[in-house]
């Protein structure tokens, strides 16, 4: 199956153009917008991209996994690259260890109204610009049922490649959208008729698995350290936190970071939700 690939050993063919210096944040966010086009890694998470519909540019594998990707080259139905593991390195800046990336054609954003449309419960992400948590809270927020993502403007984009990578794949399976003004937007959630709910680690929140269940929830999530701005948290419908245990709060320990917080407070939904549905049955 191998023969499905073309064989380079030169990182500065510009047929690999696509996967040049993929370490370099501000290069790639350059890249990547200018020519509509993200990073999918690995075996799984370029079979979930392909799987979800996202079109491929190209494949690129190395010597050493090709041999196990002649179905995927195949199926790709683009042009699929081998190179020795050594120009891989040199070509995008890092180890690939995974042995497997694909270039794919982003799609156009939907809009917010439709996103929403079809879903009981949300997360909000407010300028939480780490990538890695972005994709953290995706891959939490799908294995929970959560409906969709809406971002603000200043989000970290969840087709970066380590959001990717990090999500497992999960940024395919949940719809989302960009939110085109910070100032005002949560004004749309409400208008959709959600609930917003401002995650917090204020002693005086109520306690996140005391809402009642049967409402739309849209979960509103801040940045790593700062959390949510004081204007989205006075937006919000109720402040709701994850109670902390006593002893650990004496200690000085007073929240979790954002990824194990959104884990938490998108199971606490889940569950809610879970009794609703067992309710009505």
């Amino acid at each position: 199956m191998v023969q499905c690939f073309i064989y380079v050993n030169d990182p500065g063919d510009p047929r690999l153009l696509d996967y040049v210096r993929l370490t370099d944040v501000e290069l790639r966010k350059s890249l990547e917008a200018g020519h509509g086009l993200f990073m999918a890694e690995g075996e799984k998470v370029i079979r979930r991209a392909v799987a979800a519909g996202y079109a491929v540019r190209s494949l690129l594998a190395t010597e050493r996994r090709a041999g196990g990707l002649g179905d995927l080259a195949a199926a790709c139905g683009a042009p699929a690259y081998i190179v020795p593991d050594q120009v891989a390195e040199q070509l995008t800046g890092y180890h690939v260890h995974r042995g497997a990336l694909a270039a794919m054609d982003r799609r156009p954003l939907p809009v917010v109204a439709d996103v929403l449309a079809g879903a009981r419960t949300v997360v909000v992400l407010e300028d939480i610009v780490d990538h890695t948590n972005v994709g953290a809270i995706f891959r939490s927020a799908a294995a929970l049922g959560i409906g969709a993502a809406v971002l603000s403007p200043r989000c970290a984009d969840p087709l970066y490649r380590r959001s990717v990578k990090v999500s497992m794949g999960a940024v395919f399976a949940i719809p989302y959208a960009r939110l085109p003004d910070w100032y005002g937007g949560l004004a749309a959630i409400r208008v959709a008729g959600f609930r917003l709910l401002a995650l917090t680690p204020d002693p005086s929140a109520v306690p996140i698995s005391t809402i009642p269940p049967g409402e739309r929830t849209a979960l509103m999530l801040g940045t790593e350290g700062d959390g949510l701005s004081s204007r989205w948290r006075h937006e919000a419908d109720e402040a709701v936190r994850i109670p902390m245990d006593p002893a650990a709060r004496a200690a000085g320990v007073d929240s979790l970071n954002v990824v194990a917080a959104a884990a938490i407070a998108c199971y606490s939904l889940s569950v809610l939700s879970s009794r609703e549905h067992r309710q009505q049955t």
